[in-house]
């Protein structure tokens, strides 16, 4: 009886529950790591995969403002057809930007 006596009343050392409790916290930030790490390089790869996209989208957002600019001062030189592009486009709230076609990346 003296045993279990003496085994209970001897405090125990927290050593086992903190080591486990650092390797768990260690493990969940390795787990973490490598989680953001794989959806790192998915993002690089949709980025890589969008990026013909976008420069046809800037290929044709140059094409049209070119033809808008063109438009634009064919209007002020007198044309018809063209004050009436412009001013359909103006009641629509789309401005030309004169500078517009000179500016916009190739």
């Amino acid at each position: 009886m003296d045993t279990q006596i003496d085994s209970a009343a001897r405090p125990h050392s927290p050593f086992i529950p903190v080591a486990l409790l650092a390797l768990g916290f260690i493990a969940w930030l390795g787990f973490q790591t490598w989680n953001l790490a794989g959806e790192r390089s998915q993002l690089g790869l949709a980025h890589a995969t969008q990026q013909p996209q976008i420069d046809q989208a800037n290929k044709l957002r140059a094409a049209l403002d070119t033809l808008a600019v063109t438009t634009q001062r064919l209007a002020g030189e007198g044309s018809v057809a063209a004050r009436a592009v412009v001013d359909e486009l103006g009641k629509r709230g789309v401005t030309i930007n004169p500078a517009g076609a000179a500016s916009a990346p190739r």
